[in-house]
């Protein structure tokens, strides 16, 4: 006779680093229903356009998330760039995409630590968070910064990359590459980590697309949608292709991420390459009037900016949907079904940051 229960999962939990909450309904060791709940960490960042300006609100675009800050204030300068029709000029935009790229890497890194933390592979978090130094090291160069960068402003970049550095970037990333691909394959070979992940949480095409699933949880589906596609910044003067898997279940997940990983790399060699001389900022007048959605692809999948003035220095709005908000109803899809040892494991193959959800 099964027995029905309901369990606390989070906010706080030994394996996950956010404070995800959900309330779990149990038969045995099945879950059979998931109840999420969303606001534990509410900022009230999307009212603070009452207080600060569009030019100061850049700031609190960025501070929305540590790990995704360069391409949330990215959204915001272009939804304003739009409205106010500044053209930016082509070296900002090759050094954005340079930006969001290591942004990239360095998300999907912290992930694949944290993931095989959740396996108890301590080795490999730790060896897999040295690897992403490296990439914070090169970000704090380029921007000053290694969490909250201030580096995309409105009409541009606020700093320049010299020759030396690029040269550096080149290097940093020739020798880098193999070693992710060593720790990579450890992880994605590992017997543990296979017998764990495939087949379980299955997320086929037609439920990925009815729940509105983005990023990697929808490529792994077999869904061809990336939104560098849009051509934003510089990506339509660069070569590549979304990555996608077909099995839809939590290993093709992780294989989107880690593939992500080295065409994060490769697009970065590509800017350095083909970037322009020339300013890095275009000079603007005036009050934003009017509306626009900026759409762009975060490391977790696509994010919408939704920004409208009204002529003065104060925005009417400001609204973000991030890509874990989206991901959520796939979430609760593939954890019905599932053990509730695997829970940690599911939640972990959507990568969530719940600081972009809960603003």
């Amino acid at each position: 006779m099964s027995e029905r229960m309901i369990i606390p999962f989070g906010p706080q939990h030994p394996v996950l680093p956010e404070p995800i909450h959900l309330s779990l309904v149990l038969e045995n060791e099945k879950v059979v229903d998931v109840l999420p709940s969303i606001g534990f960490v509410h900022r009230g960042l999307e009212k603070l356009v009452e207080k600060k300006d569009f030019l100061e609100y850049t700031f609190v675009a960025e501070r929305i998330c540590g790990i995704c800050s360069y391409m949330h204030g990215m959204g915001y300068c272009q939804a304003i760039e739009n409205i106010m029709n500044i053209e930016i000029p082509g070296r900002a935009s090759f050094l954005r995409v340079i930006g969001a790229e290591f942004s990239r890497i360095h998300s999907h890194l912290l992930w694949l630590g944290l993931c095989a933390d959740a396996f108890g592979f301590e080795s490999l978090f730790m060896h897999t968070w040295k690897l992403r130094e490296q990439i914070l090291d090169l970000m704090e160069e380029m921007t000053g910064g290694r969490v909250i960068f201030s580096s995309v402003k409105i009409g541009g970049v606020k700093k320049d990359v010299d020759d030396s550095l690029l040269s550096k970037i080149n290097d940093v990333l020739l020798e880098l590459e193999p070693q992710v691909k060593e720790i990579s394959s450890v992880f994605l070979e590992s017997i543990t980590v296979r017998h764990r992940l495939e087949g379980v949480g299955v997320l086929t095409q037609d439920e990925a697309v009815s729940l509105g699933a983005v990023g990697p949880m929808l490529r792994a589906s077999g869904i061809n949608q990336d939104m560098r596609k849009l051509g934003y910044a510089a990506y339509a003067e660069l070569d590549f292709e979304p990555i996608i898997d077909t099995e839809g279940d939590s290993m093709a997940r992780c294989r989107v991420r880690i593939k992500e990983i080295f065409q994060s790399m490769d697009l970065i060699r590509q800017a350095v390459a083909k970037l322009p001389q020339g300013p890095i900022a275009a000079p603007f007048k005036g009050n934003p009037d009017g509306e626009y959605f900026s759409r762009l692809e975060q490391p977790r999948g696509e994010v919408i900016y939704y920004v409208k003035g009204n002529g003065t220095k104060f925005l009417d709005r400001m609204r973000v949907r991030t890509p874990t908000f989206a991901n959520l109803p796939a979430l609760i899809k593939v954890l019905k079904g599932c053990d509730l040892a695997d829970v940690p494991i599911l939640i972990l193959t959507i990568d969530p940051c719940i600081s972009c959800t809960e603003r």
